[in-house]
């Protein structure tokens, strides 16, 4: 499958596992990750050449959405297919609490969304669905808050346009 062809998701998957999790972790990797983790401004994340590269594959994103980006996929040590907001509702209790997903959902911009993801991160044993997580990122709004909340409680969205089937 060409990058053509591949979901901004499948790329940033693909980058995640050449430069911060290949399968032999070299220091290079670690030392981007590390670095990445630690930076405290966008222009430290956007310093990084990788980073860089990530912006031209996934056609020139917007730099805070992928600053923000960059510096979740660093905290997530391991890919899983389930999704963030799944594995969040997992557990009784939950492993992230209501009351800290809410503020998370609420998140309108992205670094506040990004500081969130990394604090919640550890509770779940820093693994989740990486393409899905990175697609949610670079297209947070209303439609992906919808699935979380679904996803939290493990319950199955409703179909778009449901709603006006059943009256009719």
């Amino acid at each position: 499958m060409s990058d053509a062809t591949k979901s901004p998701g499948q790329i940033a998957l693909a980058w995640w596992k050449r430069n911060l999790r290949p399968d032999e972790d070299t220091g290079p990797a670690r030392a981007l990750r590390a670095r990445l983790r630690r930076a405290d401004r966008v222009t430290d994340v956007l310093a990084e050449g990788r980073v860089i590269e990530l912006h031209n594959l996934l056609g020139r994103a917007d730099p805070l959405t992928l600053a923000a980006l960059a510096q979740v996929l660093a905290h997530v040590e391991r890919h899983d297919g389930q999704r963030i907001a799944r594995a969040f509702g997992a557990g009784d209790p939950k492993a992230l609490s209501p009351l800290r997903f809410q503020r998370l959902i609420r998140s309108d911009d992205r670094q506040e969304l990004a500081t969130g993801l990394r604090r919640a991160l550890p509770l779940i044993g820093r693994f989740c669905n990486v393409a899905a997580l990175a697609e949610d990122i670079l297209f947070w709004g209303e439609k992906p808050r919808i699935r979380w909340c679904f996803d939290y409680y493990g319950v199955a969205p409703p179909r778009e346009g449901a709603a006006g089937e059943e009256t009719e």
